[in-house]
């Protein structure tokens, strides 16, 4: 057997938020990301239960988006309030 049958995998999404009730998810996207930053910066970058947050915008969010909103964090120029 490979490695890869040996390990067992869970794939997860996100789970359902009636904030957010139309199929279309950008700003379920976009919220999520907002939320884990904030959340990580008033709570610290260890608190566990901001991980939530990640792992919806991580499967939500297409790859492209969460790239290009990280660079700019990291430049000052993210257009939402965090």
């Amino acid at each position: 057997m490979s490695a890869i049958m040996d390990s067992e995998v869970k794939l997860e999404t996100a789970a359902f938020d009636p904030r957010f009730p139309n199929q279309n998810q950008t700003r379920y996207c976009y919220q999520s990301f907002v939320d884990y930053h904030r959340c990580q910066k008033i709570k610290g970058e260890d608190y566990e239960p901001c991980d939530y947050f990640k792992k919806v915008f991580v499967s939500v969010c297409p790859n492209g988006w969460v790239e290009k909103w990280g660079e700019q964090l990291e430049n000052g120029t993210f257009p939402g309030k965090i």
